[in-house]
C-alpha cells in the first residue's frame, strides 16, 4: 500500500499592514491552484506581521512573506521588524542545522524582498527618484537562467512592479560570503545615470526573493484596474497612457499570464521535490 503524501504546510507572512491590496488575494489563489493542479494537501495559515507583529514558528514546510506599502528603512528597530527578523534568523539556524534533513523554504517578495537585502546586508535599499509603476521588462543574469525558480521563464520576461524603494549597489563580498546569486536586474538604460535596480536575488538554496511581484494575475489585475476609484488613482498620479498601457499589457497572454504561471508554482513545485 501506497503510504500517503505528507501534508505540505504554508505560512503566509501578510505585510501590508492592513491596506487594501491584491497581493494576498493572488498569493492565496496560486496556492488553491497548485493544490487542486497538482493533487497535493496543501494548507496555510496567515500572519499579520506589520498590525499585530505575527510571525510564523518553525512548524511550517513553505514561507511565503508579501509586499506591503511604506518605506523598508523607516520600521528599523520597530518591534515588528525585530520580530519578523527574530524569526528569519531562527529559520536560517535550523537550516544551517545537518540534523535537520527537511529544510525551510521562503519566497520573499517586494517589500519583504528589500527587509531581506538589508538583513543579509546585500547592498543599499534607497529611495528611487519617481516611483516605479507598471509592467515591467525584467532582464535575467546567467545565474536566473539557471535558477528552477524561473525554469521557463523569457528574457526578458515582464511583471508587475509597484515601489518606491530599489535595492542597488550590491555588496560582491556579502553575496560570496553567502553564496548568494543575482538572478535579474531592471531594464538596461545607457541614456540615464542611474543605477540599474536588482530584481531578484537567490539567497542562499533555501531562500529566494523578487522586488517585482510574481503573485500578479491579469484577470484580477486588470479588473482592479478599472474600477472607478482605481482608476481615477492611477490616472491621477501617473496619467491615462500609464493606465492604458497597463491595461494592455495585462492582457497580452506572453506578459503578466506567463510569469504568474511559472515564478511562484516552480517556487513550490522545487520546494515540495526537495521535501519529498
Amino acid at each position: 500500500m501506497m503510504e500517503k503524501a505528507k501534508e505540505i504546510r504554508v505560512a503566509i507572512l501578510d505585510l501590508y499592514d492592513g491596506v487594501e491590496n491584491q497581493g494576498m488575494r493572488c498569493i492565496r489563489d496560486i496556492l488553491r491552484h497548485y493544490s487542486r493542479e497538482h493533487d497535493t494537501d496543501l494548507s496555510w495559515d496567515e500572519f499579520d506581521v506589520r498590525q499585530q507583529g505575527q510571525v510564523p514558528d518553525l512548524d511550517y514546510d513553505l514561507y511565503i512573506s508579501s509586499g506591503g506599502p511604506g518605506s523598508p528603512l523607516d520600521s528599523e528597530g520597530s518591534d515588528w521588524e525585530n520580530a519578523y527578523f527574530d524569526w528569519l534568523q531562527k529559520v536560517e539556524a535550523y537550516n544551517a542545522d545537518p540534523a535537520h534533513i527537511n529544510k525551510k523554504y521562503v519566497f520573499f517578495i517586494c517589500h519583504s524582498y528589500q527587509l531581506a537585502c538589508r538583513y543579509f546586508q546585500i547592498g543599499t535599499v534607497a529611495p528611487r527618484k519617481s516611483t516605479a509603476f507598471g509592467v515591467f521588462p525584467i532582464h535575467m543574469l546567467p545565474a536566473g537562467e539557471k535558477e528552477p525558480v524561473f525554469h521557463n521563464l523569457r528574457d526578458p520576461f515582464y511583471s508587475v512592479d509597484s515601489r518606491d524603494f530599489q535595492v542597488i549597489q550590491p555588496n560582491h563580498h556579502s553575496i560570496k560570503k553567502l553564496g548568494a546569486k543575482i538572478l535579474a536586474i531592471e531594464k538596461e538604460r545607457p541614456h540615464v545615470p542611474f543605477e540599474r535596480a536588482v530584481m531578484a536575488i537567490r539567497f542562499n538554496p533555501y531562500m529566494i526573493g523578487t522586488q517585482f511581484h510574481p503573485e500578479a494575475d491579469a484577470i484580477g489585475m486588470s479588473m482592479y484596474l478599472q474600477r472607478d476609484d482605481k482608476k481615477e488613482t492611477v490616472i491621477k498620479n501617473h496619467g491615462f497612457e500609464k493606465w492604458h498601457s497597463m491595461i494592455e499589457q495585462l492582457n497580452d497572454p506572453d506578459k503578466i499570464k506567463w510569469t504568474y504561471q511559472q515564478v511562484l508554482p516552480n517556487f513550490i513545485e522545487s520546494s515540495v521535490a526537495h521535501l519529498r
